[in-house]
C-alpha cells in the first residue's frame, strides 16, 4: 500500500472521528439544555424515572470527553510509526519534511484535546444542572405531603 494513502487515511480517519465525536457532544449537550428548560418536575411521581430522563444521553458526553484525547494520541500514534517508516525506507530524510511530518502527527493529539475539553466541562455542567433538578424535585415532594 502507498504510504501517502495510508498516511492520509489514518489523518482523516482520526480527525473525522474525533469531528464527529465533536459534534455529537455539542448536539447532545444542546438537546440536554434544551430538555431541562422544558421539564415539569411536578410531573413525576417517582424518582428513578425523573433521574432516567434526565441523565440521557450525559454518558455520551463523559465517554467522548474521557476517550477523544486517547483517540487524538493514537492518530500521532501512527503518524510517528508512518514517518519512521519512511524514514527507514530511505524516503525523504530532509529535516523539514521529517519535522513537518511530526508536527502534522501532533496535531491528531491537539484536535484529541480540542474535543476532550470541552466535552468534559459540558458533562460537569450538566451533572450539575442534573443534581440541582432532582434536589428541587425532592424540596417540590417533600413540600406536597407537608400540605
Amino acid at each position: 500500500m502507498n504510504i501517502e494513502l495510508l498516511k492520509d487515511i489514518v489523518d482523516y480517519g482520526v480527525i473525522g472521528i474525533l469531528g464527529l465525536m465533536s459534534f455529537l457532544s455539542i448536539f447532545f449537550y444542546i438537546e440536554r439544555l434544551m430538555f431541562f428548560k422544558k421539564i415539569d418536575l411536578s410531573s413525576y411521581k417517582e424518582k428513578q424515572k425523573l433521574e432516567i430522563d434526565i441523565t440521557n444521553n450525559i454518558s455520551i458526553i463523559s465517554s467522548f470527553g474521557s476517550n477523544a484525547p486517547y483517540i487524538g494520541l493514537l492518530g500521532t500514534v501512527f503518524g510517528i510509526i508512518i514517518t519512521f517508516y519512511t524514514m527507514g525506507n530511505g524516503g525523504d530524510i530532509d529535516v523539514k519534511i521529517i519535522m513537518s511530518s511530526l508536527a502534522l502527527a501532533l496535531k491528531a493529539t491537539a484536535m484529541g484535546l480540542i474535543v476532550a475539553i470541552p466535552s468534559m466541562m459540558f458533562y460537569n455542567h450538566l451533572g450539575r444542572k442534573i443534581e440541582v433538578l432532582t434536589a428541587l424535585w425532592e424540596i417540590d415532594k417533600k413540600e406536597q405531603s407537608a400540605n
